[in-house]
């Protein structure tokens, strides 16, 4: 019997791959989730320019290559170049994806595994969405992510996120905050469904803390503040260095631990320059990259979770941390605070406030937590809690559009 279950084309330019193993993998939980119950395949376009190459050789991390083709957990990943202008032409990524990938997107759908793109970020991913669905007479959803924050604030791209929202079959939002912002944009109401991301509990769980560290080389006494995320300016390292002098007069075992990748900008030597001019450089340990098996262990040694971002969607971070029993200090942005939604949970202070930061730090390092409510908000947003809700819209999505297709023949 022919499988009429709709084939879902998961198309965004942030998607795990073999060079950047840890990028995107908020996607890749969420949709491979839903691949258990529909057929999904991943089209994962990759930003290019001619001489891009040369660059490369100044900045290591420059925009990496993967290969055309992966298999991941058996599902076939394809990352198709497409150009992209760094700087001022960052407006056409749009239709460079759209024009670019199509010869795969038209491959796919003759094959009969392209019934409906589900686009991750508005812009680009999203105006390519719009674009190629018009194309090739599919219907295409969007999931909204912090990046909808600055889109909003330009003048072209903000028109095209809008017109490729309101021509959306349906949005997605993994926050309540992006879907005010679409709101603002001129998308209807009714138009935006709130699906938050989840917590995957085979990773993240909690750990012996003497263990741990132990296993990473901290000492059994210190206090431990953690921060995970790319070593870029967004995600605010800078504003824990800075207050490490004053912490440190308070706490002299205090250590921070900034795990995250490098940024292609060069973010990780200012930072290292920034502990440097401070003299907490011995107090400063990058951890690098970590796999998400490994990064739980890095939780679980620290005492508290810090993320004084200047804007998150839907941040896992925070989940992570939870489901390791740890509190969370954060920035008032974006959806943090749909995240870190109780006292019970951490603490949230404006952004750019560095006393702020500073005392809500003391103040959570020596709060009496109860780690066990804490662990139990992670265990409530399990990832198994959001997919049901994905699988009952893709299939109306579907269904609607078979038949209007029926109609119409």
């Amino acid at each position: 019997m022919e499988d009429r279950r709709p084939h879902l084309v998961v198309y965004t330019h942030v998607f795990p791959n073999q060079v950047q193993p840890t990028y995107g993998v908020f996607v890749r939980e969420r949709m491979f989730r839903v691949a258990k119950d529909l057929p999904v395949t991943v089209v994962a376009p990759v930003p290019w320019f001619p001489g891009q190459a040369l660059l490369r050789r100044l900045r290591a991390h420059y925009r990496p290559e993967p290969p055309y083709h992966e298999v991941q957990q058996g599902i076939d990943v394809y990352h198709p170049r497409f150009l992209s202008i760094p700087r001022f032409f960052k407006f056409t990524d749009g239709l460079f994806e759209a024009l670019f990938t199509w010869p795969l997107m038209r491959r796919l759908k003759r094959e009969g595994r392209l019934d409906l793109i589900d686009a991750h970020f508005v812009h680009p991913d999203g105006v390519a969405a719009w674009l190629l669905g018009s194309w090739l007479r599919v219907p295409h959803t969007i999931t909204l992510r912090g990046t909808i924050l600055r889109i909003s604030k330009t003048r072209l791209r903000r028109w095209l996120a809008t017109r490729a929202m309101k021509q959306a079959a349906r949005v997605f939002s993994v926050a309540d905050s992006l879907r005010q912002t679409a709101i603002t944009m001129g998308v209807s109401p009714n138009h935006v469904q709130v699906v938050s991301n989840g917590i995957n509990l085979e990773f993240f769980q909690p750990e012996d803390r003497q263990a741990c560290r132990q296993r990473l080389g901290i000492p059994v006494d210190a206090q431990v503040l953690i921060t995970v995320g790319t070593l870029n300016e967004r995600k605010g390292f800078h504003r824990v260095i800075e207050q490490m002098p004053t912490l440190l007069q308070r706490y002299p075992n205090l250590l921070y631990l900034a795990v995250g990748g490098e940024n292609p900008d060069g973010d990780k030597q200012r930072l290292l320059d920034l502990a440097a001019s401070l003299g907490v450089e011995d107090r400063v340990i990058f951890a690098g990259q970590q796999p998400p098996e490994a990064l739980r262990h890095y939780y679980c040694a620290a005492d508290l979770f810090v993320l004084p971002t200047r804007f998150e969607g839907w941040a896992n971070v925070f989940l992570e941390a939870a489901a390791c029993g740890l509190p969370t200090v954060t920035t008032r942005v974006g959806g943090n605070a749909e995240v870190i939604s109780s006292p019970t949970l951490g603490r949230l202070v404006p952004l750019g406030d560095g006393e702020a930061l500073r005392e809500a730090i003391t103040t959570a390092l020596e709060e009496p937590w109860d780690h066990e409510a804490i662990i139990a908000h992670a265990r409530a947003n399990a990832w198994e809690q959001r997919i049901p809700e994905l699988l009952i819209a893709f299939d109306a999505l579907t269904t609607a559009q078979t038949r209007r297709e029926e109609a119409g023949t």
